[in-house]
């Protein structure tokens, strides 16, 4: 493992995805989540000279993690523009295998200059991509009171939304929030005994699902899948979270997001996939020993049918 990756993030259910991918030498994959490159090297490493990988990040950060190999193709976006990108690159129905590990990288819980992490008192910015977008503080600042309540409550699943909410509101009124200091001041008073990391983490968690506009992000990127799998090929997707955790178990088994069962006059159940494993795949206790941060992760591998 390289120095760059370590410092980066540590690929969670690195072999297992792997494996998921059935990658062959001399294919074509996506890596929608490039981060540290640690799932990109080893797909690399399994390519023969006529295989070729995409990798997709919009983070500024995750260049300096570029491999030097020809056989990668860097795409400096967000994974929702899958499609665009594929379409230029002339890939359309031809990718054998598609990853999305949709883990934060520890690269940006750890630097308390991105403000995704309650750890670190710093500005609460918060945007995946640095270079664009409202931060974390301006939906603070700017939100309506009601608009914040359903953020905390559908991204955070967050009970006291509504308190939660007009708390900040009123804290505004006096002084502009700006720092990750300034947000614990405010939602100490909600936090409940032995809870504290639990809260925080859902109170984090649901503005920087705003902040990227993580949850259309997955979908257009999901449906895009389709688009650009060949059949035959297959969709490996690590998730962290309830949310992006449903939307893409029931894209997976329904090919829509609300899990609406379709089936043909004979019963049989129609969706463009079919799930490689029954049940899905999470870290060791070896592994979550090794990593802590894996300890959510969830692994759904599916194929793509043939389409009638």
């Amino acid at each position: 493992m390289e120095k760059s990756e370590v410092k980066y993030h540590v690929p969670v259910l690195l072999h297992e995805s792997l494996e998921g991918m059935n990658i062959r030498p001399d294919g074509v994959y996506v890596d929608v989540t490039f981060g540290g490159g640690g799932h990109s090297r080893e797909i690399l490493h399994r390519l023969g000279p006529d295989g070729v990988l995409y990798g997709f990040d919009q983070d500024a950060d995750a260049e300096q993690n570029i491999p030097e190999d020809e056989r990668f193709v860097f795409v400096r976006s967000n994974f929702r523009y899958l499609c665009n990108f594929m379409h230029y690159y002339g890939e359309m129905g031809n990718v054998d295998a598609l990853l999305a590990d949709l883990g934060v990288s520890s690269h940006h819980f750890d630097d308390k200059d991105r403000g995704f992490s309650f750890r670190f008192d710093g500005v609460l910015d918060m945007r995946m991509n640095t270079r664009a977008g409202k931060t974390a503080a301006d939906v603070l600042n700017d939100y309506s009171e009601e608009q914040l309540a359903d953020i905390f409550y559908l991204y955070g699943e967050l009970k006291n939304a509504r308190k939660l909410a007009s708390a900040v509101a009123a804290y505004r009124t006096n002084k502009k929030i700006e720092t990750s200091s300034d947000l614990l001041e405010i939602v100490t008073p909600f936090i409940g005994r032995d809870k504290e990391k639990k809260f925080l983490a859902q109170v984090f968690q649901a503005l920087r699902i705003e902040v990227n506009d993580e949850m259309r992000a997955l979908q257009e990127m999901l449906k895009g899948s389709l688009r650009v799998l060949k059949t035959g090929g297959w969709l490996v997707v690590i998730t962290y979270h309830s949310l992006e955790d449903r939307l893409v178990k029931n894209f997976l088994k329904t090919g829509n997001f609300e899990g609406k069962v379709e089936q043909d006059l004979f019963g049989n159940l129609q969706s463009p996939f079919k799930l490689v494993t029954g049940k899905v795949i999470v870290p060791s206790a070896e592994e979550i020993e090794r990593n802590p941060r894996s300890r959510s992760a969830k692994l759904r591998i599916a194929e793509k049918r043939q389409v009638d």
